[in-house]
C-alpha cells in the first residue's frame, strides 16, 4: 500500500513567518468553544466510543451528504447498516473528495487524534484504520471527556431549549475531577416557530411543565420564558442563540401579539403577517432578556432547512438536507438592531452569515452599533457551516479587516456534534496564520512578529475569554 505523509508540520503554512506565527503563538493556545451542539449527555457520562463509525460518522450530516453525492445508500449513512460497513462506504468516498473540506478535517483528525498519518483514507486502508482506530477508542484519552483535554479546551458552550432541565450540566459543574466548564446556551427557535401550532403548542405544553406555570395567555407565556431565562443564568448561561432564515422586525402591537398568541394558543394558524409579526416581537423580547442579564447573543442566519420533504418525514431534522438562502437580510436586520439600541437594549451581537453574498453586509453592518462601550461589542461571527472551510475562512478574515477591527475578533467555535472537530480551530488557527504571515512577506503589514503574533493570540482565545464574561476565565 502506497504511504503518504499528508497531514505536515507546515499544513496549510505557505510561508516562513507563517510557520513561526503558528508554532510561536497559536499552536499551544487552549481553546474556547462557544458554540457547539455537543451532547451533553455524552460529557456528563464521559462517554466512549464503540468503534470508528460510532466517533466518526454518528450524527454527523457533513459525511452522509458527502456520501450521498457519490451513489451511497442512505442505510450506510443514517441508516442500520453495520458500523463497519458504514466505515467502509466513508473510505470509498473519500478519494472523491479531493478538494472538499472534509478531505482536509478528515485526514487531521485521523492524524491528531489517532496518530494515523502515514496513509490517506481509502477503501485499501480502511481495514487497517479501522482497526487501530478502534485501539485507540479504548483508550480513556479517547473518551469525550479525554477527546476534550486532548484539545485543550477550557470552556465550551452547548446549545439547548429553553425546556431543558440542565441536569446533565449540573452534573458536570459538580465533578470535581472535570476542570473544563460546560455551559449551557440558550436557544429559544421553539419560541418563534408558529406555522405549525401543534407543534408550537406541544412546546408551550412543555415550557409551561418546566416553569412550573400554566400558561393560557401571552402574559403567562413571557413570564414563563423570563423563568426559564433566568434559571439558565442560574446554570451559567451567558450566550443565547438564534437560527433564523433572516432577521424579523415588523411593526407591530401589543394587541397584535396578544391576539395572536391567543389564536395560535388555541390551534388555530397565523397569516403570514401575523407570524412575522410575532416571530419580530419574540426577536426583541429575547434581546432585551439577554441585554438585562448581560449575556451575548447570537444571530445565525441564512439557513434553508429541510428542504427535502421526504427525508424530513423519515430521518427528522438535522440529516443534512439543508442549504444556503437567499432571503433579504440587511433591511430587517438594521431595524431589529436600531429598536433593540433605542430603547436601551442591544447587548454584545455576533451576526453569522451562511449565504457569502452576505459577508460585506453583516461586516458593515456591525459598525454602525459599535458605541464604544464593549471592544469589538458587534461581531461579524466566524465563516458558518458551508462556509468554515479554506477560502470561506479566508473571505470572512479579508471582509471582517476591510471594514472593522479583525483584532477584536472572537474567534473560531466548531458548530459541531462531533468530539473530534476541535481540529478545526487547528484548521482556523493555521489560515489566521498563513494570512497575517504572507501579508508579512509581502510588505503588507509591518514585519513585527510580535505585534502580529499578539494579535493571533488574541483572536485564537483572549479576545473570547475578556468578550463573554465567562467568571470561571477571570483568573486564568
Amino acid at each position: 500500500m502506497k504511504q503518504c505523509s499528508f497531514i505536515t508540520d507546515d499544513f496549510l503554512l505557505e510561508s516562513k513567518t507563517a510557520r513561526r506565527l503558528y508554532r510561536e503563538y497559536a499552536e499551544h493556545m487552549p481553546i474556547i468553544d462557544y458554540h457547539c451542539h455537543l451532547p451533553i449527555g455524552q460529557i456528563a457520562e464521559d462517554h466512549s466510543f464503540e468503534n470508528m463509525a460510532d466517533a466518526w460518522l454518528a450524527g454527523d450530516h457533513y459525511k452522509w451528504r458527502a456520501m450521498r453525492a457519490n451513489g451511497v445508500p442512505e442505510s450506510y449513512c443514517s441508516g442500520d447498516a453495520p458500523a463497519r460497513e458504514k466505515f467502509q462506504k466513508f473510505a470509498e468516498t473519500m478519494p472523491r473528495l479531493l478538494r472538499n473540506p472534509l478531505y482536509h478535517w478528515t485526514h487531521l483528525e485521523l492524524k491528531r487524534y489517532f496518530g494515523i498519518g502515514d496513509r490517506l483514507l481509502s477503501p485499501q486502508s480502511a481495514e487497517g484504520i479501522w482497526s487501530e482506530g478502534n485501539l485507540r477508542l479504548r483508550d480513556p484519552s479517547c473518551s469525550a471527556r479525554g477527546l476534550m483535554r486532548q484539545s485543550k479546551v477550557v470552556l465550551v458552550c452547548t446549545t439547548d431549549d429553553p425546556t431543558d432541565d440542565l441536569r446533565h450540566h449540573r452534573s458536570v459543574a459538580e465533578d470535581n475531577d472535570f476542570r473544563i466548564a460546560v455551559l449551557p446556551a440558550w436557544r429559544p427557535d421553539k419560541a418563534l416557530a408558529v406555522e405549525d401550532p401543534a407543534g408550537f403548542n406541544a412546546w408551550v405544553d412543555r415550557l409551561s411543565a418546566a416553569a412550573d406555570l400554566d400558561i393560557g395567555d401571552y402574559e403567562s407565556f413571557m413570564e414563563a420564558l423570563k423563568q426559564r431565562h433566568d434559571f439558565f443564568h442560574r446554570h451559567g448561561c451567558r450566550l443565547s442563540d438564534h437560527g433564523l432564515e433572516t432577521a424579523y422586525a415588523e411593526n407591530y402591537t401589543e394587541k397584535e401579539i396578544v391576539q395572536a398568541f391567543l389564536r395560535i394558543r388555541g390551534g388555530s394558524e397565523l397569516n403570514r403577517e401575523q407570524a412575522l409579526k410575532f416571530k419580530s416581537a419574540m426577536l426583541y423580547e429575547f434581546g432585551l432578556m439577554d441585554c438585562a442579564s448581560n449575556w451575548t447573543q447570537q444571530y445565525h442566519f441564512g439557513a434553508l432547512r429541510n428542504t427535502n420533504t421526504l427525508a424530513f418525514r423519515q430521518m427528522g431534522p438535522d440529516a443534512g438536507f439543508d442549504s444556503i438562502g437567499d432571503a433579504r437580510l440587511a433591511r430587517p436586520l438594521a431595524r431589529l438592531l436600531d429598536r433593540l439600541h433605542a430603547a436601551g437594549g442591544l447587548t454584545r451581537t455576533i451576526l453569522y452569515n451562511l449565504n457569502p453574498s452576505d459577508n460585506a453586509v453583516l461586516a458593515s453592518m456591525i459598525g454602525n452599533f459599535q458605541d464604544g462601550s464593549t471592544p469589538g461589542k458587534m461581531q461579524h461571527g466566524s465563516a458558518w457551516w458551508f462556509l468554515d472551510q479554506k477560502h470561506g475562512i479566508e473571505e470572512q478574515i479579508e471582509v471582517l479587516s476591510n471594514m472593522g477591527l479583525l483584532s477584536r475578533f472572537v474567534g473560531m467555535l466548531t458548530d459541531s456534534r462531533s468530539f473530534l472537530s476541535y481540529a478545526r480551530h487547528e484548521y482556523f488557527r493555521r489560515i489566521l496564520c498563513n494570512v497575517l504571515g504572507n501579508d508579512i512577506e509581502k510588505g503588507l503589514i509591518p514585519a513585527d512578529l510580535e505585534l502580529a503574533g499578539g494579535m493571533i493570540q488574541d483572536i485564537c482565545y483572549r479576545n473570547a475569554a475578556g468578550y463573554f464574561g465567562f467568571e470561571q476565565l477571570q483568573n486564568q
